[in-house]
């Protein structure tokens, strides 16, 4: 599986990365899409791992010839960003863009790690502390290069009035329009959505993880509105081809736009579960709310990326979040409430 090459069209490529296992110390490896327009060659994600590293030099000789390098990072988490020094190595002009929300976990993955477990610390999901579950976490991930000598950030450049169809996007346009970066935000901060114009395919990366994002730096309503974007794109033909970041195949048409209107039929009725966990007049634990929410979230066959306690329990404390609930103290196991109206 990992580093498979599934050829879309002659110069378009994705390949595939894999699932993660922190049991056996695995780390994830996120798709990365491979295209030329032109004589560039377009870079979407690295991955991770020298194996990948290896695959993504395969699928660019496959799209040649090329003679210029663009690499577009949809957003900073690890098992996107590892390989990004490969724009530098490969002998020709070269491009390099991360969203500028995103530099700070770029640089110091770790404490962006200890945030998001902070989140769960008393929910009994984590094997050891937050700073030592995230020092263990980031150590899977090798090598890890997130930066090139050609890096930038997309909010360097004049932020443009993008239009497909009959949707209006704020975002980048590069090779003369036949690459268009989205901004959404919606997975985490800085997260972007890239439109290869020519090919038809539109490439969500995480955005499509699933109906509620788990990442403290999640936006569930950014990601609900890019999952209907991009069934609009679909359905109006301005896209043929749905990718992501890890699911290991391709979605056309409407399969595709199925797919997006699942995830989102899951999403209100997660929220509706969730509200309905929190209705008494009481406090809510939040490790009773995590087991009942992964429970609630099986019977409604919800699925995304490494679907595990661990990230169960991150996506039930944005849900609680988003009802509008707040811890009572610091303290990890404090009880949950709704804070009243002003005395």
């Amino acid at each position: 599986m990992l580093g498979d090459l599934i050829g879309i069209d002659d110069r378009t490529v994705l390949v595939a990365g894999q699932e993660l296992d922190l049991a056996h110390g695995r780390p994830d490896v996120a798709n990365a899409l491979v295209h030329r327009t032109g004589d560039t060659l377009v870079l979407v994600d690295t991955g991770v791992t020298e194996p990948f590293r290896a695959a993504l030099r395969e699928a660019a000789d496959r799209v040649g010839p090329w003679s210029r390098v663009l690499l577009l990072t949809t957003h900073g988490h690890l098992d996107h960003v590892g390989n990004n020094d490969l724009a530098d190595g490969l002998g020709v002009p070269a491009e390099h863009y991360v969203p500028a929300p995103d530099l700070g976990q770029m640089r110091d993955p770790v404490a962006y790690w200890v945030r998001a477990f902070e989140r769960v610390a008393g929910l009994g999901v984590l094997p050891g502390p937050p700073r030592e579950t995230a020092e263990e976490v980031v150590s899977l991930f090798r090598p890890l290069r997130p930066f090139g000598a050609t890096t930038r950030t997309y909010e360097e450049r004049p932020p443009e009035r993008i239009r497909i169809g009959s949707q209006r996007f704020g975002g980048w346009t590069f090779a003369d329009g036949a690459v268009r970066v989205l901004r959404s935000q919606g997975h985490c901060a800085g997260h972007v959505v890239v439109h290869l114009r020519d090919c038809g395919v539109l490439h969500l990366s995480d955005e499509a993880n699933g109906p509620c994002g788990p990442m403290a730096d999640a936006d569930q309503l950014k990601l609900q509105t890019a999952l209907g974007s991009a069934a609009r794109l679909l359905e109006e033909g301005e896209a043929a081809v749905l990718t992501d970041g890890h699911t290991f195949a391709l979605r056309r048409g409407a399969a595709a736009v199925s797919h997006l209107d699942r995830m989102l039929d899951q999403a209100a009725a997660l929220h509706a579960a969730a509200l309905e966990l929190t209705a008494g007049p009481g406090p809510v634990r939040p490790d009773a709310f995590a087991a009942a929410c992964a429970e609630a979230a099986t019977a409604l066959g919800v699925t995304g990326a490494n679907p595990n306690p661990l990230f169960t329990a991150m996506m039930a404390v944005n849900l609680l979040h988003a009802l509008g609930l707040r811890p009572e103290s610091p303290a990890p196991d404090a009880p949950w409430s709704r804070p009243g109206p002003p005395a």
